[in-house]
């Protein structure tokens, strides 16, 4: 079992981070595979063609994408702690990704070979020098090519779960907002995280606190990461972002829409997570103005109501948005807890 151990005061300075090049690898992880998911399909169809040309054409980054898609150690250069919190960029993570020297690149992935469940000579691919740098390359035209369009949408799908996580936190505090990050994680004792029930070390997290990552699941999985200067961050999958796959509306589904209007029922079926103007707008693929003024009507009817968060307003269902969307009353939350790299993946 790995712990994240925090002290007080390292737990009062972590925070939330985003991070392109998690999203990246993510896609990378799941372009690698054949796809098993329904809500991925569209977009694994999309772009698995030109995805395995590149690869095709490219000895290294084939190799590359093969271990990193097959391994429960993800290599040092591409599980580096993003630098910038909710505003990191690509562009910086990428320069950071391409200082990592050779000696010590080679190292990682010889760690991440010993723990894949496929075999991988490295010597057929490992040729050459700046291995760091030929990665981010292949990064940023991963980027360009398949998600670079799509950003703003996913974006919108990690600061929602951001807004989530950040409301548990401010009611019940760290170990509710930490709880189901990922399939093991969970508060233990007083100062804690449990990150993986695989064996491995613990981590003792500095003053400067750890980051959490959140990423929409174009590939399954969490990974820790770690760098020398820099916090640790926990990447992990984003709530709602291709949990379940879409379906057809059903008989309250189509019910609510004839009462309240299709837009304004799609508004409060999607408020089962609470969400600003702008959040919604990516998922429903509408324009803000529409969202602000079904939100204004369903604010009026004290369907849901606005509460603001710093600068953002989060729109959650009130208890009659709830039973006339679930056709349940909301329950009160008791707030209650269940008493790297390495095995996050």
């Amino acid at each position: 079992m790995v712990l994240l151990r925090l002290d007080s005061y390292a737990l009062s300075r972590s925070r939330f981070a985003l991070s392109p090049l998690a999203e990246t690898l993510g896609a990378a992880i799941a372009l690698s595979r054949p796809c098993t998911d329904p809500w991925l399909a569209p977009w694994h169809a999309r772009h698995r063609a030109a995805f395995r040309a590149v690869l095709d054409g490219d000895p290294f980054a084939r190799g590359m994408v093969a271990l990193i898609g097959s391994t429960k150690y993800l290599p040092d250069h591409v599980s580096l702690p993003p630098p910038g919190g909710m505003r990191t960029r690509l562009h910086d993570e990428l320069a950071q990704m391409a200082r990592v020297p050779d000696e010590a690149l080679r190292k990682s992935l010889r760690l991440a070979v010993e723990a894949s469940w496929e075999r991988h000579d490295l010597g057929a691919w490992l040729t050459g020098h700046s291995w760091a740098a030929r990665t981010a390359k292949l990064f940023q035209r991963l980027w360009d090519t398949h998600l670079a369009a799509d950003w703003p949408r996913r974006r919108a799908l990690l600061e929602r779960d951001v807004t989530y996580r950040a409301g548990l936190l401010a009611a019940y505090g760290w170990p509710r907002a930490v709880e189901r990050m990922n399939r093991h994680s969970v508060w233990v004792g007083a100062d804690a995280i449990r990150f993986s029930d695989r064996p491995g070390h613990d981590r003792v997290v500095g003053p400067e606190g750890m980051l959490f990552v959140p990423y929409t699941r174009a590939g399954r999985g969490s990974w820790l990461c770690e760098a020398p200067g820099l916090p640790y961050a926990l990447v992990y999958p984003a709530r709602g972002a291709g949990d379940q796959p879409p379906v057809s509306p059903g008989t309250r589904d189509q019910a609510l829409a004839r009462v309240v209007g299709t837009g304004r029922a799609a508004i409060l079926r999607a408020l089962e997570r609470p969400a600003t103007s702008s959040e919604l707008a990516a998922e429903l693929d509408l324009s803000l103005g529409t969202v602000g003024g079904h939100l204004a009507v369903l604010r009026e009817a004290e369907l849901v109501v606005g509460e603001r968060t710093g600068r953002r307003v989060v729109y959650r269902r009130t208890d009659a948005g709830e039973v006339l969307a679930t056709g349940v009353a909301a329950m009160p939350d008791t707030g209650t807890i269940p008493g790297g790299r390495p095995g996050g993946r």
